[in-house]
C-alpha cells in the first residue's frame, strides 16, 4: 500500500469513527418503557380510551403505545408505552395532539394506580 492510499484510508476511518461518536451520541440513551394504570370515572372508560387513541398517533420516537382494558375493573385501563428514548417520551407530552387528548380525557380520569418505568431490551 502506498503512503497516499494509507493516508486516505486512515483519514476515512478516523473521520468515520468521529462522525459515529458525534452522530451516535443520542443513541447512547437507552430505550424507555412505561406501564401505567389509569382509573376512569364510572362508565367513562370508552371515552378516555377514544380520546387517548385519537391523540397518540404519529408521536416521534414512539415504538409502541397500547391501551388495554382491565378485565377485573370496568373503570380502569392499562397503558403500555415503548419509546426510543426517555427524551422522546418527555417531548411527546408537548405535542399539540397529545395535549388535546389529555384535555379531552382529563374530566373523565378519576386517578392513577400502579406506574412502572422500564428499560425494554427486546421486541417481537
Amino acid at each position: 500500500m502506498q503512503r497516499r492510499e494509507f493516508a486516505g484510508l486512515a483519514a476515512f476511518y478516523l473521520l468515520g469513527g468521529c462522525s459515529t461518536r458525534l452522530l451516535g451520541a443520542q443513541k447512547l440513551e437507552e430505550m424507555y418503557g412505561l406501564i401505567g394504570q389509569m382509573k376512569t370515572a364510572e362508565g367513562k372508560r370508552a371515552e378516555v380510551i377514544s380520546a387517548l387513541l385519537e391523540g397518540t398517533r404519529d408521536m416521534p420516537g414512539n415504538i409502541a403505545y397500547m391501551i388495554a382494558e382491565d378485565l377485573e375493573d370496568p373503570n380502569s385501563i392499562w397503558i403500555t408505552e415503548v419509546w426510543q428514548t426517555k427524551t422522546d417520551h418527555a417531548n411527546s407530552l408537548q405535542l399539540p395532539a397529545v395535549q388535546a387528548a389529555i384535555g379531552k380525557a382529563r374530566p373523565h380520569i378519576a386517578g392513577f394506580g400502579t406506574r412502572v418505568e422500564t428499560k425494554p431490551v427486546m421486541g417481537a
